[in-house]
């Protein structure tokens, strides 16, 4: 029988490249450039080759030392370092803890360690790479002084790292780009979208704000952070996403985190609207201060209540020292001049909990 040599070779180059598509394993990193002028069947051959040689080298990323060490490199090349002392020293003691915390539940981060640094954009973000790589942006610091909710923000990218996010996203938007661009060069545009984590997925990111919550509470952060930091991105950008469609909206993830603590403090303690309430009943309304909005502030207060349910001090008397409201051995809310006092809040606090 007389075949179409041109239709069978088509057919064959449509199936590989159906199956290069599927391919469960098509972990991409920086490739050799193919070359150029083939047919279609001769373009995803070399796209083949590329994906064999890409993988091989996100894996000596992504898991040797030597490789994460020089992929650490080229990121500070790529971004810029800021070395203020004392920005940098935050970071570290926020890092130390942060490590401590998910070692205590996910010991597999003594094999590999974080490595990090501020870069100089001075956009508000943060980011995990391949490798445990990581890279907070100086404009993290500027919209964010407290060392609770910068806290939150880094165990939700570490959160990707301990659960390979960033290598799995390069499978996933890179896998298609090796096939698209088999005749030209992709180094550029591969390396670009390891750095900024493209093909993290809207699960993968509710995944590391559900591990962030986790890695908090078994830390000595105020988990009510982890609302509070996304009310402050809230009233400084409002609800719509400073990044890209894959990540949850501001509040949808500001409204997690509440039910979490809701959940966390044995479904006592609810934060909405500014209004802390206990078992129900309202507690307070926390004023705004110079540095945070009365909602932002609210979530602190639940945070703190959350913990004191969740570690049995309810059970104690609500004190009061100073201007500080106290239950058991757990401060709840420290007073300003627009605040009610701190002795009406205890008594109520005695009355309702």
């Amino acid at each position: 029988m007389k075949r179409n040599s041109g239709k069978w070779t088509k057919r064959v180059a449509i199936a590989c490249a159906a199956l290069l598509l599927a391919s469960p394993c098509a972990e991409i990193a920086a490739p050799q450039t193919a070359e150029a002028g083939g047919d279609l069947f001769g373009a995803l051959i070399g796209g083949g080759i590329e994906y064999i040689q890409l993988k091989k080298e996100i894996d000596y990323i992504d898991g040797t030392e030597k490789g994460r060490n020089e992929y650490f490199a080229a990121m500070k090349k790529q971004y810029g370092v800021n070395d203020d002392w004392a920005l940098n020293q935050k970071l570290t003691r926020i890092m130390t803890n942060l490590s401590a915390a998910i070692a205590s539940v996910d010991p597999s981060i003594n094999k590999k360690p974080y490595q990090y640094f501020i870069n100089k954009d001075k956009s508000f973000n943060a980011f995990c790479s391949l490798g445990h790589d990581m890279s907070v942006n100086t404009g993290m610091f500027t919209l964010v002084d407290s060392d609770d909710e910068i806290a939150v923000v880094l165990g939700h990218e570490m959160g990707h790292g301990q659960k390979g996010h960033p290598a799995k996203g390069a499978k996933r938007s890179l896998g298609p780009a090796v096939l698209a661009s088999a005749t030209g060069n992709m180094l550029g545009n591969i390396a670009a979208s390891l750095w900024n984590n493209q093909g993290i997925t809207k699960p993968m990111e509710w995944e590391a704000d559900n591990l962030s919550f986790d890695y908090i509470t078994h830390s000595d952060y105020n988990p009510g952070a982890t609302a509070a930091i996304w009310q402050r991105v809230i009233d400084k950008y409002g609800d719509q996403n400073i990044w890209n469609s894959d990540h949850p909206s501001n509040t949808a993830r500001r409204d997690n985190y509440e039910k979490k603590l809701y959940a966390y403090s044995g479904n006592h303690v609810h934060a909405k609207d500014g209004t802390v309430t206990v078992n129900g009943k309202t507690f307070c309304k926390p004023a705004a201060t110079s540095s945070m909005s009365a909602k932002e502030r609210s979530y602190f207060v639940q945070g703190n209540l959350a913990a004191a349910y969740k570690n049995g001090q309810n059970k104690s008397d609500a004190t009061v020292s100073g201007s500080t409201v106290m239950l058991g051995d757990q401060p709840i809310l420290t007073c300003t001049a627009n605040d009610e006092s701190a002795e009406t809040l205890a008594n109520r606090l005695n009355q309702i909990k």
